[in-house]
């Protein structure tokens, strides 16, 4: 058994980033054999949850993957004083004992933000897996998390489902790990200005700055793009960043458009976010693309044949969120029809996820969309203010961004339309979406054909 444990540790080696190998599978140690299963042993309880949390899968499919048959996974702690963490017959899982038996929460440790969203569990550092097209992006972000002086504010900019998001979260998990007495914060910019309105309404402003101000050691902050036009927002931000800049805080914004290609950002704001370091994230190749399926099949443990993910690799090009919904579309189709995972499998989900990615053009939008609403081609790209045509004509600039690679300024363009309006536009119909009005109905609808490829 204790050559198998090492045939998985050099299996896992070669698909997982090196920092992470090191930090959490190369401590863990063969301690016996069971008749089921096997016992590894970590050097403490913290380490133990963590590696069963992140890895148990991973680790549990490639043992039985590597005995040729199903093995039960159990950890224990090094002096003796853990319990389990697999799931064998003798001993249950850490999330089914009782409260009793729970390691309780270390005094003074926070592990989400004060503040804000809250993070996901899965976007750290430990799970991004770094290529070419993201190294700078990775290695500035690393070392913001980890430099307890000032540091530059971080400017991360990418399409969609490239890993923004993750990045920024991951700094978060990690500052938040380190340094437990910081404030983070972790919010959109629809949030900030959401978050700014209802105080000028509840004439809170006062404990408003308080919470950007004087209250926040890091802000992250998603999708700055969405402040474009919002002139009252754009101010009251650029005055929190004076605050935080000049204190040292860390910072990090991330957007899908270049700071120069954000429209009307008044001059304060647009001087504060020329100040930072700009790290783009460019679209995986295929040795990166393929690195993140065999992470990603690994962590959630699905046995896959590395010519299905290979094959995945090579068709799934668009950004890393379409891998991950291949990944799991083969794996879901595979649960409920009973079949194995092979290369017909794989096709027969990947082939029209990549399809409908690539056939979806604006002329398409277009055309559902006008046929939906009952109008013209040409009155969707006229100067009408009708209603009738506006709110049609903005559900298709919304879906063309959604859908196609095209910029905010081609998709302007095609609607006779400046890329300002095009960003008013896309942000009216995200606010129609979250209050689940008639106007989702009619976009799940088009959606629906568009994704079927009905037009």
């Amino acid at each position: 058994m204790e050559s198998i444990w090492q045939n998985v540790k050099a299996s896992i080696k070669e698909s997982t980033p090196a920092h992470v190998y090191r930090m959490w599978i190369e401590p863990v140690q063969f301690l016996k054999a069971m008749d089921d299963g096997v016992v590894l042993e970590c050097p403490n309880i913290l380490f133990k949850r963590r590696v069963w949390e992140n890895f148990g899968g991973m680790i549990k499919s490639e043992l039985s993957r590597q005995a040729g048959r199903q093995l039960q996974l159990l950890l224990e702690v090094s002096n003796g004083n853990g319990n389990g963490g697999g799931d064998s017959k003798k001993q249950k899982p850490v999330a089914t004992r009782d409260v009793s038996e729970r390691q309780l929460n270390l005094p003074r440790i926070n592990c989400q933000p004060r503040f804000g969203r809250i993070l996901r569990k899965d976007f750290t550092f430990d799970h991004f897996i770094v290529g070419e097209n993201s190294t700078f992006a990775y290695n500035a972000a690393i070392a913001l998390a980890s430099e307890k002086n000032k540091f530059p504010p971080l400017f991360l900019l990418s399409p969609s489902g490239m890993g923004k998001s993750h990045l920024s979260q991951a700094v978060g998990h990690k500052i938040i790990s380190a340094f437990p007495n910081e404030r983070v914060m972790y919010i959109t910019a629809e949030d900030f200005t959401t978050d700014m309105v209802n105080s000028l309404r509840n004439k809170s402003v006062t404990e408003f700055k308080q919470k950007y101000r004087n209250n926040c050691d890091v802000l992250l902050l998603d999708d700055i793009h969405f402040l474009s036009g919002r002139t009252r927002t754009q101010d009251e931000l650029a005055l929190s960043l004076d605050y935080l800049y000049d204190s040292g805080k860390k910072i990090i914004f991330s957007s899908t458009t270049s700071l120069k290609d954000i429209p009307k950002l008044n001059e304060h704001l647009r001087s504060r976010l020329s100040q930072c370091v700009v790290s783009e994230i460019q679209m995986p190749d295929f040795s990166t693309r393929l690195k993140i399926l065999q992470f990603k099949a690994r962590y959630h443990g699905y046995g896959f044949p590395n010519e299905v993910l290979e094959y995945m690799a090579g068709e799934l090009t668009e950004n890393v969120r379409l891998l991950e919904s291949g990944l799991i579309g083969v794996a879901t189709k595979s649960g409920l029809m009973n079949m194995k995972v092979d290369l017909p499998l794989a096709r027969s989900v990947v082939e029209n996820l990549a399809v409908t990615q690539k056939s979806i053009t604006i002329g398409a939008i277009k055309k559902v969309v006008c046929t939906e609403f009952g109008i013209s081609e040409t009155e969707i790209a006229s100067s009408s203010r009708k209603r009738a045509v506006v709110r049609p004509r903005q559900i298709a600039m919304f879906l063309a961004r959604r859908y196609t690679k095209q910029s905010i300024q081609s998709i302007g363009k095609s609607f006779n339309r400046y890329h300002a309006t095009v960003i008013h536009s896309i942000n009216n119909v995200e606010k129609d979406l979250k209050v689940k009005s008639d106007v989702q109905k009619q976009v799940e609808r088009i959606e629906q054909q568009l994704t079927k490829g009905k037009f």
